[in-house]
């Protein structure tokens, strides 16, 4: 395998609110002298179609025509960047000159329809390099080379900075950036956030990337890496020390037709990654690829997402590198060719204390050849808890496929096979009441653990984690009320029911249909 180098939900407003408001402010940064004449809080306006670059620019009827133009202005706390809606404009657009917590710098529309900046193959279409507190809302980005090349739509770099304050990216699509096969470092992607240099530790507090739409980008759809990744957990990792990215949300987002991964998270503390849709990843690339997932993080909550139909050896989610308490909860995933879930840990890493649960696979690892619904090839995983999830698979070969020691246990959870029978090749894991349906055989390391038909309402007719009602139990199933609670599980199932005190087998809790 490879070296990876790399209730419901509260509302999007408030969590994104929340999180960027973890850190306290830094004072205003000092303006060039160049900028020292611009007054905060204006308003400046680009009209790539009819405006024109020597004039003021501080109105419609004297809008500049370029990005050339408004990157030539140093931005002060407050001020705003209005593209005229509509338009498209070419090149990079960079602005200079940062925000304050109260007084973030804008980039958004004016006029009717979303401006489209196209970086025409540049090494990204908007760079925020070594600034701070910006919002980016409403506008489209594209950049498509003659050849592929490291590239992104929107790139966030900070290099030997320290930690930067305050990104916003909402309401945003990036669509057609044909980067290169590269996750790491210097990434090509849709929208990448990277934590750069050997001088300062240097990463992120507050980021926010909501309501976007990413598509046909390569080879991240939303990424945040860093260079500054050594620690106990990771200690062949990057950098001189550990700098933690956090106040992080990536919430309600589509990512479609992406070449390699879906959503990646370096670095990590805290982070929220929630009511995403991944349709469509690993469709280009040459190496492994997953739809969502932390490195080297602590903490991560990935739940209320979406992801489907990840190119084999594609796996939807991934507990490994270095990553501490990681969740998955309440997520819907179909039609990953490389499984639902893949765990490692190597070249000394520790990954453990993670929590799998209440989630929802339907027609995972099918026809895959040396893949699971779950997998894993890399030993020394501890602590993973896998349980009351249903498992879906009619069309896999395998449930479960490890090959080597991990400390991991399996409760709760539906298993339902191939029809001629699927296997569970696994010596290691520890199985307790869970239920399996056309496999083989049972595991050999366990208790309480059976076989029969769960009587799911309609299995296989999902398509999102909105409606995958079809994994209720009908009446007369051996999973009701054939489990056993496990500590601290979080309190309610894939449906929002309460967990009774001797719950039934598999992601939904609530009365048989």
């Amino acid at each position: 395998m490879r070296r990876w180098f790399t209730t419901r939900p509260v509302r999007a407003a408030l969590v994104a609110a929340t999180a960027l408001g973890l850190a306290p402010a830094p004072s205003a940064a000092a303006l060039s002298p160049a900028a020292a004449a611009i007054t905060a809080r204006t308003t400046y306006f680009v009209d790539c179609a009819k405006g024109n670059d020597d004039a003021k620019g501080t109105d419609e009827a004297t809008a500049w025509r370029s990005l050339a133009r408004a990157n030539s202005v140093t931005f002060a706390p407050g001020d705003r960047l209005l593209l005229r809606g509509g338009t498209t404009c070419r090149g990079t657009l960079a602005p200079k000159g940062s925000g304050t917590a109260k007084e973030p710098v804008t980039v958004e529309p004016y006029g009717t329809g979303a401006p489209v900046v196209d970086g025409a193959g540049a090494s990204a279409a908007v760079l925020l390099q070594n600034v701070e507190y910006y919002q980016v809302r409403k506008i489209t980005v594209t950049n498509t080379g003659a050849t592929a090349a490291r590239r992104a739509g929107i790139r966030v770099l900070l290099r030997d900075y320290g930690i930067g304050r305050h990104y916003v990216i909402d309401q945003v699509t990036v669509r057609d950036v044909n980067g290169s096969d590269d996750r790491y470092p210097n990434p090509s992607g849709g929208i990448l956030f990277e934590a750069a240099g050997t001088a300062k530790p240097t990463g992120f507090s507050g980021i926010a990337v909501t309501d976007t739409k990413v598509s046909h980008v390569d080879r991240i759809g939303i990424g945040i890496t860093s260079d500054w990744q050594k620690r106990t957990e990771n200690p062949k990792g990057p950098g001189s020390t550990f700098v933690p990215n956090e106040g992080i949300v990536i919430s309600r987002n589509t990512v479609t037709d992406v070449g390699g991964d879906g959503i990646v998270l370096f670095n990590g503390n805290r982070a929220r990654v929630t009511e995403n849709t991944v349709d469509g990843y690993n469709i280009r690339s040459t190496d492994y690829n997953i739809g969502a997932y932390a490195w080297n993080s602590d903490r991560t909550t990935f739940e209320y997402n979406t992801v489907r139909r990840g190119r084999y050896p594609g796996m939807a989610f991934a507990v490994e590198g270095g990553n501490v308490g990681t969740t998955y909860q309440y997520n819907y995933s179909q039609d990953n060719g490389g499984g639902f879930l893949y765990f490692c840990q190597s070249d000394g890493e520790i990954a453990k204390d993670s929590v799998v649960r209440y989630n929802i696979s339907q027609n995972d690892a099918s026809g895959a050849q040396g893949f699971g619904v779950i997998s894993s090839f890399c030993q020394g995983v501890s602590n993973l808890r896998v349980y009351q999830n249903t498992f879906y698979a009619p069309n896999a070969p395998n449930l479960v496929e490890v090959d080597r020691r991990n400390d991991f246990s399996l409760q709760g959870n539906v298993f339902v096979g191939r029809p001629e029978g699927s296997t569970v090749d696994d010596d290691y894991g520890t199985y307790r009441y869970n239920l399996f349906h056309r496999a083989t055989a049972l595991p050999a390391h366990g208790d309480h653990n059976i076989t029969g038909d769960p009587l799911l309402t309609a299995p296989g007719s999902a398509v999102r984690v909105s409606d995958a009602d079809g994994y209720r139990l009908r009446g007369g199933s051996p999973a009701l009320n054939a489990g056993s609670r496990v500590a601290d599980d979080g309190g309610r199932d894939f449906y929002g029911n309460p967990v009774p005190n001797v719950p039934h087998i598999g992601a939904y809790q609530g009365a048989p249909l």
